[in-house]
């Protein structure tokens, strides 16, 4: 009798066990920065959900990570470490420089049904107050210097047009948020200031000012919001999961935007606007926090 082929049965048998002994290994897990906020662990928690849906449509590990500050998150970048993160407009533009990264989505809420949106300049309508050459030896209120439409786009349009805002106004203030620059004018304790509309927006909708004591005296051009942004070494395919992944994600909230209606798709020449602006105010995208 040959026992050949039942040896080589048997073996094959034995080789299919050791096989199916093995555990498989853990896929590796999609890591994704955040912006950074002062208590990390809120960051986290306030996209928890958009990351469990995506954790479970790409059927794979997804990890947060949240740095003291966006060169942290665009370190880990340049440094491989991280494959996916939500960026600024300002930080993406430094990323895309020095990290090999792009743009390829954008958030579009619920609330505004837009991925951009403008900085404005607003006065009171009984200020007589109605383009930017009557601010002149006014009062004003940016909101914080590292803000785009609070205080980085408003001050390259009035260079634009021929105002430095260190001269061109009576003083100056920082107020810390858009809220409180739009307070500051309704309550006359400055004569302008700048804001994103959609704040302002917001504002009006919860009472807090009313439409028509306010007067818009400049606006900005669109001003992308917060990008998503790939190393753009991923593979492709993993790429396309992702996009997809995020353009599912809709009635979950997502930071300070809100609700969401899904991720659409943007690139990286939707940034030259931000770019543009760096240029004007000679910005060193790498002092930008």
């Amino acid at each position: 009798m040959n026992t050949l082929p039942l040896l080589r049965r048997s073996l094959a048998a034995l080789a299919l066990c050791a096989i199916a002994a093995v555990p498989a290994l853990a896929a590796p897990p999609l890591t994704i920065g955040l912006i950074p906020a002062e208590d990390s662990q809120a960051m986290i928690e306030s996209s928890r959900q958009v990351l469990d849906s995506l954790q479970q449509q790409l059927g794979m590990p997804v990890k947060p990570f949240v740095a003291t500050d966006y060169n942290g998150v665009i370190e880990a970048l340049r440094s491989r470490k991280l494959d996916v993160a939500y960026l600024g407009p300002f930080s993406y533009v430094l990323a895309n420089q020095v990290a090999g990264v792009e743009a390829f989505a954008v958030a579009v809420t619920k609330k505004t049904g837009q991925s951009s949106y403008r900085s404005v300049i607003i006065a009171r309508k009984d200020s007589g107050l109605a383009k930017p050459a009557d601010l002149k030896g006014r009062t004003f209120a940016f909101v914080d210097p590292t803000s785009a439409s609070g205080h980085l786009f408003p001050k390259a349009g009035l260079l634009q047009a021929g105002n430095d805002p260190d001269t061109f106004f009576g003083r100056v203030i920082f107020s810390g948020s858009h809220d409180a620059s739009i307070l500051a004018v309704a309550n006359k304790k400055v004569d302008a200031a700048a804001v994103a509309d959609r704040i302002l927006a917001s504002a009006i909708a919860k009472g807090q000012v009313k439409a028509d004591e306010l007067e818009i005296v400049w606006s900005s051009s669109p001003i992308p919001e917060s990008p998503m942004v790939w190393r753009k070494d991923l593979d492709p395919a993993l790429k396309a999961k992702i996009a997809k992944a995020l353009a599912n994600v809709k009635d979950l909230p997502w930071g300070d935007q809100g609700v969401l209606n899904g991720f659409q798709p943007t690139s990286d020449a939707a940034y030259d606007v931000v770019r543009d602006t760096a240029k004007v105010l000679k910005l060193d995208l790498r002092s930008m926090k």
